[in-house]
């Protein structure tokens, strides 16, 4: 049986919360309908004065946002987003965001209001302000599942390792772990794989999560080494200036695990891979400035 945990979370004081963010709080805990959660949804600015939640998912992430043959999407941030959206009494859109496009589609062009599968980095949060983290997660490896040469990150000196633009993975192994990996740049994952696959790249790295939806995609041919080298904070991307709208997410990711909905969505997009799922909890969060 897998455990929930629910720790404590870094966030504003309850004495320093929003009149609004009690009103989300006490419709969350009682269970109310999302119809009864409207007055609070009707804020005056930032994310909970529109009707529409606007989400952005990494179009190229089996499992987390993969898109179907009929252009819709799929995947853990699809159903994140959908269950924000309900709990605070919202629609919600999916549209593509890749990772390289990601800031300019929320700060430029502003035509997402919250994207999904965006780390909790010191640089970005100078810019963008963060929900969540909603997934734990750590830094892994994909390799074939012949290679038994890579067993860890320090295995990948030397080695061509592939690099998504705007991802920032095979950066934290150069620059930030100081490994002497070769960077093969792509634009998404699918070119990785196919780059794995036939032998142009030994290695891809990044969070687990999306390294699981890669191999259960992929089948047997790829294998997760569980090296588990670095916590990686996966979080929602939101335009800063919003606490109310920050606090509202947080309460309602907390929610989605606390009902079971978290467990459920990360055993259906990532069971059978290798990811540990024993244990599901409440990620810590970043609090709401």
């Amino acid at each position: 049986m897998r455990r929930v945990i629910m720790p404590g979370r870094a966030a504003r004081p309850a004495a320093a919360w929003p009149a609004a963010a009690w009103t989300v709080a006490a419709c969350l805990a009682a269970g109310t309908a999302v119809t009864g959660c409207l007055p609070y949804a009707r804020a005056e600015s930032g994310l909970l004065a529109k009707e529409t939640l606007v989400a952005g998912v990494r179009p190229d992430l089996p499992g987390i946002g993969g898109r179907r043959r009929d252009g819709t999407f799929e995947g853990l941030d699809v159903d994140v987003a959908a269950y924000v959206a309900k709990a605070l009494g919202k629609r919600v859109r999916i549209v593509p965001a890749a990772a390289a496009d990601r800031e300019r589609l929320l700060l430029k062009d502003r035509s997402v209001d919250m994207i999904l599968t965006y780390w909790v980095r010191a640089d970005w949060k100078a810019r963008i302000a963060f929900a969540g983290p909603y997934v734990p997660s750590y830094q892994d490896i994909l390799v074939r599942s012949g290679e038994r040469r890579i067993q860890n990150v320090h295995d990948l000196a030397g080695r061509p390792i592939c690099a998504v633009k705007g991802a920032g993975a095979s950066d934290l192994v150069i620059k930030g772990l100081r490994v002497p990996a070769v960077p093969v740049r792509t634009d998404g994952y699918a070119q990785c794989t196919a780059m794995l696959r036939d032998g142009r790249i030994d290695a891809i790295t990044t969070n687990d999560t999306i390294l699981a939806g890669l191999r259960n995609q992929q089948g047997t041919a790829f294998r997760l080494l569980g090296a588990r080298f670095g916590e990686q904070r996966t979080g929602i991307g939101m335009r800063p200036g919003d606490p109310d709208g920050c606090e509202a997410v947080n309460k309602a990711i907390t929610r989605m695990y606390q009902d079971g909905s978290m467990a459920r969505s990360l055993r259906r997009w990532f069971g059978g891979s290798g990811l540990d799922l024993s244990v599901v909890a409440v990620p810590q969060f970043e609090g709401c400035d």
